[in-house]
């Protein structure tokens, strides 16, 4: 038994809600925190990422990613270095020497909903969007085309014209 020093009212306290996925869509988000934790089998590790997403009706919210660095498995590194680059590229760092260095840069990526799996419900996939940058505000008028040479009509020939 644990005893807590003092009467805890329930009815003071809202209730934790459950767990609900971010509905599907493209989010402006930025890391705000990860680390290298050890895989279940303690065998691997991965990058554990946490992201914050900045604007729209989700603000605020928050979007978990792993990346499978070290794995026995080599496709789960494969995927994961490949996911690492669609970051990296997406957050204007094509060098990084830790994870830090992606944080709090906003990169925009799409959000799907993974159906339930075994014992757990539904959860979000992340992929890493690289934007293209944006047209320049004022683009340049194309070149006018050349005009072409005055047609001459019959008043405007010399031997027609009256003296």
């Amino acid at each position: 038994m644990a005893s807590f020093g003092h009467t805890f009212d329930a009815s003071t306290v809202d209730p934790t809600t459950p767990f609900e996925v971010l509905p599907p869509g493209q989010y402006r988000v930025q890391i705000v925190n990860s680390e290298m934790r050890v895989t279940k089998d303690g065998l691997g590790q991965y990058l554990f990422l946490e992201l914050d997403v900045l604007e729209g009706p989700h603000a605020g919210r928050k979007l978990y990613d792993r990346l499978n660095l070290v794995n026995a498995n080599p496709d789960a590194v494969e995927i994961a270095q490949r996911t690492l680059s669609a970051l990296c590229r997406a957050a204007g760092k094509m060098q990084v020497s830790n994870s830090e260095q992606l944080h709090l840069i906003p990169i925009r990526v799409d959000v799907k909903v993974r159906p339930p799996k075994g014992k757990y419900g539904e959860s979000n996939t992340i992929r890493y969007l690289v934007e293209t940058p944006p047209l320049a505000a004022n683009p340049p008028a194309p070149a006018a085309p050349a005009r072409p040479a005055p047609v001459a009509t019959q008043s405007t020939l010399p031997w027609k014209r009256q003296v």
